[in-house]
């Protein structure tokens, strides 16, 4: 089945958009059937790939999803893990003065075959340990995150959700490798998600400005096609399946 296409209106009001913004990422989520010749034709070694653990932060019903509200925290091999929230979507332009010049804020445009949404994302450094400790119910979710994240959410999360009222969705293992293949002049990151179920979501990103949104674009759908990487499969975003899977989860649990 064919992929929707952006109509001409809408690849305009995406390029408007990804102007204010900081930066474009370019995704594209690789059928399953898919996975085992991709990272062949990719060239994607395992062994080389980069370890992580993500948890997410929500209600059982995912109420700061629905209010386009991200909660994250992720535990990284090898160096110190970080805390994110992230709004979406957003227009950059609405954003306050004082958060738009934080370093620690990235205003991104992510632009997938058939979609698009900006989004604002406040980081912050975070310690495997401490995340470990919060997913063990040993330290509160709003230690992990920073007083600067903690004054977002607090500013965006709907009426009467708090931190400390947040349940733990996750964790989600992840495999992480960047390359730059040399026909393509880029780094290319591929990530796979692994879910509790056995379901596997392997993404392909590339980032680039506004300004050569497009060309970075078709450079790398041909480099994919030369390499038999389907454009067609249906595209699922790695946060939402995972937020899908655990509320599910959850609410199972709550009434068992």
């Amino acid at each position: 089945m064919a992929v929707r296409r952006l109509t001409d209106e809408e690849l305009v009001a995406m390029l408007e958009l990804a102007r204010k913004a900081d930066s474009v990422e370019l995704k594209l989520t690789v059928p399953t059937a898919d996975h085992r010749a991709a990272i062949s034709s990719l060239g994607l070694d395992p062994l080389e790939a980069q370890i992580r653990q993500v948890f997410f932060f929500d209600t059982p019903q995912l109420t700061l999803n629905a209010a386009g509200l991200v909660a994250r925290a992720r535990r990284i091999q090898g160096r110190a893990g970080d805390t994110v929230v992230k709004l979406r979507p957003v227009d950059p332009e609405g954003l306050p003065a004082e958060l738009r010049m934080s370093p620690h804020l990235v205003v991104e445009v992510d632009a997938m075959p058939g979609g698009y949404v900006c989004s604002a994302t406040l980081k912050a450094r975070a310690e495997a340990t401490e995340v470990r400790a919060v997913a063990l119910g040993g330290l509160p979710i709003r230690k992990i995150f920073s007083k600067e994240q903690r004054s977002f959410f607090e500013a965006h999360a709907p009426d009467g959700i708090a931190m400390k009222e947040l349940s733990i969705l996750g964790p989600i293992f992840v495999l992480k490798q960047n390359s730059q293949p040399k026909a393509l002049g880029r780094r290319l990151t591929a990530e796979l998600w692994f879910y509790p179920d056995g379901s596997r979501i392997l993404e392909l990103s590339t980032k680039c400005t506004a300004s050569d949104a497009f060309q970075v674009a078709a450079e790398a759908r041909s480099f994919l096609m030369d390499r038999g990487v389907s454009l067609n499969g249906r595209q699922e975003t790695k946060t939402k399946a995972a937020l899908t899977f655990f509320s599910k989860e959850l609410r199972t649990a709550a009434t068992s």
